[in-house]
């Protein structure tokens, strides 16, 4: 048997039989907080991962017959694309900015950013550099946040469908507070975000969110009116964000005088359900962390965006002690990239800084098979389970000699998972599959 890398250009998946080799890492269930040892783990180091017509078909140890076509990754890792629960895709444009929190910053440099987005052809070649971007870090699935401009969602949805990507997003919604240019008004705002669901919502590997941008940027007005969409279509999810700031959970406080709470203000408008993604939560109290778990709404921590801005240190264990869903994301701007593993690094760093120890397994399962799961989406993405979608990406264990050190002297498996989290980045990254057909390899972008 000669095994070979497949060719860039990928291939029309249906009818394909591939088998991937490589050490298989993903998860069965959700690990315990604070459990190295754990049997939610699956790693089965060897194996051969078997996709037919872009999904899962099972994994077995022994090399599969000639009806494969077989691709040789021994001595990689191999996972499923990691899922980003909250990442704004303008936002790669002014990534790294200095020096200003949260409210100065949108000011300064985020409104800027997407007003440009408002150029139909800037909206476009914006959408394919940033999906192209997310499956160079090993990023198959997402949820974006866009602009307010409907062209900016009409591009990410039409690039991510062309990537077979599974992507969730929706035009933002602000009427208030924000500056000419990147404000609608409720009337509009209604007939363009039911134009885009029927257009894309269910289309192939898409879905729409309702998108709120914050509370500070929408009226009661278009708030009741984004409940009412989620509230006529259950399978819509809304997206936005909470409590990351505490000078803007004072805005909402002067904003929102009747509302308990920041989470409260969601509530009220009928915007806290089972396919709501918030991002942030820094500054929540006991009470919304039980109207999270009671909701199943899902908070998308965005560990790097927080240290960056210096917006606060998420309290994490105590959202899992109430059983709330918890995911990654990148964010990007604030956050300074779009890899998962710098990411999950700067969330085990915001944990040590509250006094808590962020495992390898809950940190991974966050932004894999617990994503999915927090997405309602466990049944295609996030694990190697069959009937899955084959979205999966191949990593080198260890790039350079400090890496490659590190992981030859690990004891154990996660002590070798740990080190890869907090040394690894996208230049680990080997390549990247969506639905089987190989969309990213090092180096190169796959013809599509």
């Amino acid at each position: 048997m000669t095994d070979a890398p497949a060719p860039a250009g990928p291939r029309a998946a249906r009818g394909r039989r591939l088998a991937l080799r490589g050490d298989l890492l993903d998860f069965a269930a959700a690990p315990a907080w604070g459990a190295a040892a754990t049997d939610a783990v699956r790693f089965r180091p060897d194996h051969w991962l078997l996709i037919e017509d872009g999904a899962v078909a099972g994994v077995q140890a022994q090399a599969p017959d000639a009806g494969w076509e077989r691709v040789d990754h021994r001595g990689r890792l191999v996972l499923p694309g990691f899922v980003d629960a909250h990442v704004h895709g303008p936002q790669i444009d002014m990534i790294a900015s200095f020096g200003a929190e949260l409210l100065d910053w949108l000011q300064a440099y985020t409104f800027p950013a997407e007003l440009r987005h408002g150029e139909p052809a800037e909206a476009v070649a914006g959408a394919e550099r940033f999906a192209d971007a997310l499956l160079a870090h090993g990023t198959t699935a997402a949820v974006v946040m866009p602009t307010v401009h409907r062209a900016s969602a009409e591009a990410l949805f039409a690039a991510a469908r062309a990537r077979g990507m599974r992507l969730v997003t929706g035009k933002v919604l602000m009427d208030r507070n924000a500056p000419p240019g990147l404000t609608d008004d409720v009337a509009q705002a209604e007939r363009d975000c039911l134009a885009l669901i029927e257009r894309w919502h269910g289309r192939d590997r898409l879905a729409y969110a309702v998108t709120v941008r914050f509370a500070p940027t929408s009226t009661p007005a278009q708030l009741a009116m984004a409940g009412a969409l989620c509230a006529a279509d259950p399978t819509l999810y809304l997206h936005t964000h909470v409590a990351e700031n505490r000078d803007e959970v004072r805005w909402v406080g002067e904003l929102f005088p009747e509302a308990r709470s920041y989470l409260d203000v969601y509530a009220r408008a009928g915007l806290l359900h089972r396919r709501s993604v918030l991002a942030h939560g820094i500054w929540l109290d006991a009470g919304d962390h039980a109207a999270l778990a009671t909701s199943g709404a899902v908070i998308a921590h965005s560990p790097s965006s927080n240290l960056f801005l210096g917006s606060g240190l998420f309290d994490w264990r105590a959202l899992a002690r109430r059983g709330a869903a918890v995911a990654m994301a990148s964010d990007v701007g604030a956050g300074t990239s779009l890899s998962m593993q710098r990411t999950l690094a700067d969330a085990y760093k915001v944990q040590a800084l509250r006094g808590q120890r962020l495992t390898a397994w809950v940190a991974l399962h966050a932004a894999t098979r617990g994503a999915a799961q927090a997405l309602g989406l466990e049944r295609e993405i996030g694990s190697f389970d069959a009937g899955c979608s084959a979205d999966v990406c191949v990593w080198d264990w260890a790039r350079g000699a400090v890496a490659e050190r590190r992981h030859a002297l690990a004891q154990d498996l996660h002590e070798q998972v740990f080190a890869w989290m907090m040394l690894a980045d996208e230049r680990n990254l080997v390549s990247a599959r969506v639905a089987g057909a190989e969309r990213f390899r090092r180096g190169e972008f796959a013809v599509r």
